[in-house]
């Protein structure tokens, strides 16, 4: 069970017709009695009948899934498949209604519960041993022919083509066990806040004002003319109103919004499981999130807890990103002090900068695997988006000769010491990067990344390919420098974040150097979380707005007069939902996890949304279009 991954074990259970033995859904049924068809027309699901129903008369209702002979006829649902067949002296009754039966027809089906004839029994199936004799028939609805998606293919299917015949990419088996796990594990997620920590579940305006700072909000026009609402980006004022309030434990599934392209783990609408306390901390949020997804986590086993932590210094360094995937080694190491006097005027003379320095990266049997072609590539694509940096590979040869421009510059003893410092084998390959540190460790970052996913893409293994591994980041700076070269500062996180405690007074001399409450939960190199302690007095908070960031606090003027009112301390954090379950469940995409997610550009190729109004509807708005 362990070397099985539930997507190929549900997948069995459609093709074999066999229940589904995922742990999780055995988890589930152990304590809970179900029904899965109360409600309903029916008396079984397709998959549960068995030798001791032998007899019943039953009702199936399902989907043709196939049939043989004009007498056999397969019924499939969600729950399994079920053989029918038709007696002969049924045929004459119920021969024209079934003769020009497509495939995906859905059928309501009555009957009685026979045993199959001896050799025609399947052990592979879980109702291989049964069939139901067919009494009546009644086509529910018929199905065109040559539907673009079959149920039972289970074949790659093109983004594209899943996208906009949504409703029937959802009938096949893979995105079933997708929104089915998704849904059970909201289920239990639920039930450990509100059931076992009295959590509240609190919904929040999805039509609000402009938040100051952070992503790209949409904007909704109103019949007020110039006025605009704005979709929120995070319930973030709400949760925090809410602490206010005195709803001390607050939790909510929430839909969240970003004016942003889409990628394969972001898109303009999303999912967070968002949580707030009063009176906690941050070790008190950590740990009350290892113990959530440990209760509510579906898989066969347990994660381990509690979660490593690590500052963000350290990710920076050791990996080049503030979400490090941990499941591969493969570190940056800083090899400035070897570099300083190596004799190579390139390098040389960026290290005049105080700033600058020399990182480098060892890719275990890259020159084995990795071709020159490969590696020209790779070197190419993690410099987009960057300053000019000074980027050299080396190869090692077998007893560790080294191979490339740069190693013959270098004297015997730098050699050494950076063979000894790197742990050089034959046939690895190492990349050295010169420049500004923080550009350097981002290339590196990138680097260290693709040549994993290059090396996997030929076979070799880096990751552990099965494993689940959670990291803390934590001692974020609270402010970065701005993105869009400006001069100034932005927040890290977003601005309501606390200054950690023993930078506080630097908030007022040096804000570049305060490190933040801030804390982010990866997992297997995605950031599934973020979170931090708050500002709960209006003075700071206004200062932050107005000194630091220089946003007009006139926008928040609700909030900080909330804080005014006996705020109490809190905090809290947002996982989410989306990248979360993709990565449970195997995927790249979080489009795989969604049932109506949205495209690559923000689009619905399925309802071709966004749309076109009429002048009308937008002169109720006093909106003219400029085109």
């Amino acid at each position: 069970m362990a070397t099985k991954n539930v997507c190929t074990i549900l997948r069995d259970a459609i093709l074999h017709r066999i229940r589904p033995r995922c742990c999780f859904y055995r988890h589930l049924s152990s304590n809970v009695a179900t029904d899965k068809v109360s409600f309903t027309s029916r008396t079984h699901t397709c998959g549960e009948l068995r030798v001791a129903d032998v007899g019943k008369e039953v009702t199936l209702c399902g989907w043709l899934q196939y049939r043989r002979m004009g007498l056999f006829f397969v019924l499939r649902d969600w729950h399994g498949i079920t053989q029918t067949v038709v007696a002969e002296d049924q045929l004459e009754k119920l021969g024209s209604k079934l003769s020009s039966l497509t495939y995906d027809s859905v059928l309501r089906v009555e009957g009685t519960v026979q045993c199959r004839p001896d050799g025609e029994k399947n052990k592979k199936m879980a109702t291989g041993e049964i069939e139901v004799l067919v009494k009546d028939v009644q086509i529910l609805n018929s199905c065109k022919s040559n539907l673009p998606l079959g149920a039972k293919d289970f074949h790659q299917v093109s983004e594209a083509l899943s996208m906009k015949y949504r409703y029937l990419n959802i009938r096949r088996p893979i995105m079933q066990r997708n929104l089915r796990l998704r849904s059970a594990m909201i289920m239990k997620m639920r039930e450990f806040l509100c059931n076992q920590h009295e959590f509240v579940d609190v919904e929040t305006p999805t039509l609000f004002r402009r938040t100051p700072g952070g992503a790209q909000e949409f904007i909704v026009p109103s019949r007020f003319p110039g006025k605009f609402y704005s979709l929120p980006q995070s319930p973030q004022q709400f949760k925090q109103l809410l602490m206010v309030g005195g709803i001390d434990r607050y939790f909510q599934i929430a839909k969240c919004y970003r004016d942003e392209g889409a990628k394969p783990d972001r898109q303009p609408e999303f999912t967070q499981v968002d949580i707030e306390m009063s009176f906690t901390d941050q070790p008190s949020v950590m740990r009350m999130i290892e113990d959530l997804l440990q209760y509510s986590w579906p898989l066969a086993g347990h994660i381990n807890s509690p979660f490593p932590r690590m500052s963000y210094e350290q990710a920076r360094r050791r990996f080049g990103t503030d979400k490090p995937d941990t499941r591969f080694a493969m570190e940056l190491c800083d090899i400035t002090d070897m570099m300083q006097t190596c004799g190579v005027p390139v390098i040389t003379a960026r290290l005049q900068s105080d700033t600058a320095s020399v990182q480098a990266i060892c890719v275990p049997k890259a020159k084995k695997h990795l071709s020159n072609k490969d590696m020209d590539y790779i070197i190419k694509a993690c410099q987009d988006g960057l300053p000019d940096l000074n980027v050299m590979t080396v190869k090692i040869q077998e007893e560790k000769q080294w191979q490339g421009g740069v190693a013959k510059s270098l004297t015997e003893d730098v050699k050494q010491s950076l063979s000894h410092k790197l742990n050089l084998q034959p046939d690895d390959v190492v990349v050295i990067v010169t420049g500004e540190t923080d550009h350097a460790l981002t290339y590196l970052g990138r680097a260290r990344l693709m040549c994993a996913d290059s090396l996997e893409a030929r076979g070799v293994t880096v990751r552990s390919g099965s494993g689940f591994n959670f990291l803390w980041v934590e001692d974020f700076p609270l402010f970065l420098p701005r993105e869009d070269g400006q001069e100034g500062v932005e927040s890290a996180h977003h601005p309501f974040t606390a200054p950690h405690n023993e930078d506080e007074h630097l908030l007022y001399t040096h804000p570049e150097k305060v490190r933040s409450q801030h804390y982010d939960l990866v997992l297997n190199g995605a950031e599934v979380g973020g979170g931090s302690i708050r500002i709960h007095n209006s003075k700071m908070q206004r200062y932050v707005l107005e000194h630091i960031l220089k946003e007009d606090a006139g926008q928040l003027e609700h909030l900080l007069d909330a804080l005014d009112s006996g705020c109490p301390p809190h905090g809290g954090i947002a996982l989410g939902l989306d990248r979360l379950l993709a990565i449970i469940c195997g995927t790249n995409s979080i489009r795989d996890v969604i049932a109506f997610p949205k495209s690559h550009d923000g689009k619905d190729p399925m309802s071709q949304a966004p749309a076109n109004v009429s002048q009308a509807d937008l002169d109720k708005y006093s909106i003219s279009v400029k085109t």
